[in-house]
């Protein structure tokens, strides 16, 4: 085999590894925002439990003040 053409596989051979390498580093790092992610989906969650409305509480603050709206009717 001529030389050149063992010189054209080796270099093939070092880029290949170095494109390898960077794809290799992509996904390790992909996977980092993955977990931090679902972490932040679960704080997300915690949030959105917390802040929801509160339909159970809307009708009994609405009878409580029915007297109060009555009052301001009769105005």
């Amino acid at each position: 085999m001529p030389q050149e053409a063992v010189f054209t596989l080796i270099l093939a051979t070092l880029i290949i590894a170095a494109a390898a390498l960077g794809l290799i580093r992509v996904i390790l790092h992909l996977r980092a925002v993955v977990k931090t992610l679902d972490a932040l989906d679960g704080g997300v969650q915690v949030i959105v439990a917390k802040t929801s409305t509160v339909p159970s509480a809307v009708a009994s603050v609405n009878a409580s003040l029915k007297p109060v709206r009555d009052f301001a009717e009769s105005i």
